[in-house]
């Protein structure tokens, strides 16, 4: 057996493994711990609003970020 096969072979085998070990069932009880307010992607609402107008009025010319446009002084 060739060295690049056996590496290959061996590699693959650890790839196995190691997302296999990356699945879990989670039991309808065990839910509200991962839904917990701070793991949200935006834990805050207010903040995230304030953070997404300051970058929507800071880059609606160019239009990529958000759909509408403006000049950019926030006052749509």
């Amino acid at each position: 057996m060739s060295r690049r096969l056996r590496t290959t072979i061996v590699l693959f085998t650890a790839g196995a493994a190691l997302t296999s070990f990356g699945c879990a069932q989670v039991r309808p009880w065990e839910r509200d711990v991962l839904a917990r307010p701070d793991m949200a992607w935006d834990p805050d609402p207010l903040d995230a609003a304030r953070k997404s107008h300051v970058y929507f009025s800071k880059e609606a010319s160019a239009l990529s970020g958000a759909s509408a446009g403006g000049g950019g002084c926030g006052c749509n």
